[in-house]
């Protein structure tokens, strides 16, 4: 009987010793826990996470903007960008934003509703509604358009500009009313639209290219 109660003393001591053992480890967890949630907040606090790098600017009302139609728009920077609405479903998706300088030689391209295309008139580069290149020296050396992203809130159309590209320009853009020809940003000189008036005649009428300078095909 001494040794039953003996042994039942020991077992009792021994779950006491387990369920403190037990207890202290539960209460550290919960503490490092704690703790460990307290530094995660900390850190969210003073070393945000930046989700956006964009910086957005209003292009103009969609209602102004018809399906089909297209407007050239001036960002901060001097880039120039064809904006074309292509379907009326009420959001962002509505348009496409390109830049309208051409990846060949950087002549200024234009949109063609009446032939629902993107056009270079340099050298006759094709570019489809999406701005992927498919005719002329663009299309055989596989180019795109580049593209701006677009968002549409209350009927606001806004364009998306990396910071990076305002160097310091003053964060506005611009629609441009006023067609400048083939000459812009990434412009190729050989193909100016100014007439030339040398009156040896070089160069010859509206083609400023001196005559060795080769002449498109």
């Amino acid at each position: 009987m001494a040794n039953t109660d003996n042994r039942e003393d020991q077992d009792a001591q021994d779950r006491r010793k387990f369920l403190g053992k037990a207890s202290k480890v539960a209460m550290v967890a919960g503490i490092a826990g704690g703790y460990g949630g307290f530094a995660a907040i900390s850190l969210r606090f003073l070393y945000p996470t930046n989700t956006d790098d964009r910086l957005w600017l209003f292009v103009i009302e969609t209602n102004r903007v018809r399906v089909g139609e297209s407007i050239r728009y001036r960002g901060p920077s001097g880039e120039t960008i064809n904006i074309t609405r292509q379907a009326r479903n009420g959001d962002a998706d509505d348009f496409i934003a390109l830049s309208s300088v051409c990846p060949h030689l950087g002549c200024q391209v234009r949109w063609e509703q009446q032939n629902n295309r993107f056009f270079c008139p340099c050298h006759s580069g094709v570019f489809d509604p999406s701005g992927v290149a498919i005719g002329g020296p663009p299309g055989e050396a596989g180019q795109s358009l580049s593209r701006y992203e677009l968002k549409v809130e209350s009927d606001l159309l806004s364009i998306a500009v990396p910071p990076n590209r305002l160097a310091g320009a003053e964060p506005k853009g611009e629609i441009l009313t006023v067609d400048d020809g083939i000459g812009g940003p990434g412009h190729d000189p050989c193909l100016g639209c100014q007439k030339t008036a040398d009156a040896s005649g070089v160069g010859g009428g509206d083609d400023p290219r001196p005559p060795n300078h080769p002449r498109p095909v």
